[in-house]
């Protein structure tokens, strides 16, 4: 037996053992609970008190599987098949990128300025953690999703069942010329977009749990058309929003002023750039003022 005993405690031990190199302290005692309490149908409460519960020869070789995937660099996320986003339990598994704490701190923005009864748009919506974040948040709101990618679209939609949240989600290339089908020009309060913005220099400098495992339809952009995203999805919010409608974007911190002149270009005014908990150039914010 790859443990010592069929205790709880050897599991968290074994983990330590074969993963103190690869991650810190808090992410490993993170990573434990979320797996145990699944595993084993635990509560928050029963896990601290769980060290000297047993296990069968089935629970024990999942946690060695895990132990071996995360050894594979493989995003726990995925491993475990959930992650957490706003308050919500959500599906997580390759068909979508995984979603960062950033992304939380840009629908808290959204927040701030969004009415009850708002229409909103989320495209490039991947599991669909912003669109369905916000429905939860505002229940009256009409919320959309787009996204180029089948298999994300299914994610999204399970997403949204598992919640039971009415949100609608549509299949639409964002670098299209074409609108979103169902929608009509001028019929939305608030758009929202974390689209894909990392050039492909920068997978030199990203971690193998990202490029190994996340889609890169998701994450990435050429070199010398880093902001066609932006543009497009600005030039079809101009169309879409309401007089003095908002467009917020989850930006690169280092396009951050290249991104708000491409945007102020297209019409948008108020531009304002907000950084996130970390001091990053992460967001974006913009009105719509044209009343044509």
């Amino acid at each position: 037996m790859f443990v010592q005993t069929n205790s709880v405690q050897a599991v968290k031990a074994y983990f330590k053992e074969r993963l103190e190199n690869q991650f810190s302290e808090s992410e490993m005692k993170a990573m434990l609970k979320v797996a145990i309490c699944e595993r084993l149908k635990l509560s928050s409460a029963d896990y601290l008190l769980c060290d000297s519960n047993l296990l069968s020869e089935s629970d024990l070789l999942y946690f060695r599987s895990i132990v071996k995937r995360l050894q594979n660099n493989e995003p726990f996320q995925y491993i475990v098949g959930q992650t957490e986003f706003f308050g919500l339990e959500l599906k997580s598994d390759s068909r979508a990128l995984i979603p960062r704490p950033e992304t939380e701190e840009l629908v808290e923005w959204v927040m701030e300025v969004a009415a009850p009864e708002n229409a909103l748009i989320d495209f490039c919506t991947g599991s669909g953690c912003i669109a369905l974040a916000l429905k939860n948040q505002l229940p009256k709101a009409t919320v959309y999703g787009t996204d180029v990618s089948k298999e994300a679209l299914e994610l999204s939609k399970e997403n949204a069942n598992s919640l039971n949240l009415d949100v609608s989600f549509i299949q639409h290339d964002a670098l299209s010329d074409q609108l979103p089908s169902t929608l009509t020009e001028q019929s939305l309060d608030i758009i929202v977009s974390n689209p894909p913005y990392i050039p492909e220099l920068d997978k030199q400098e990203m971690q193998a749990n990202v490029l190994d495992f996340e889609p890169h339809l998701a994450l990435f952009v050429e070199n010398d058309n880093a902001l066609i995203f932006y543009k497009a999805i600005a030039s079809q919010a101009a169309r879409l929003l309401k007089k003095n409608g908002l467009l917020f974007f989850e930006i690169h911190e280092r396009l951050a002023f290249e991104t708000k002149e491409a945007i102020e270009a297209l019409g948008f005014v108020d531009v304002e750039i907000r950084k996130d908990l970390q001091g990053k150039d992460r967001m974006i914010k913009a009105r719509f003022a044209s009343s044509n």
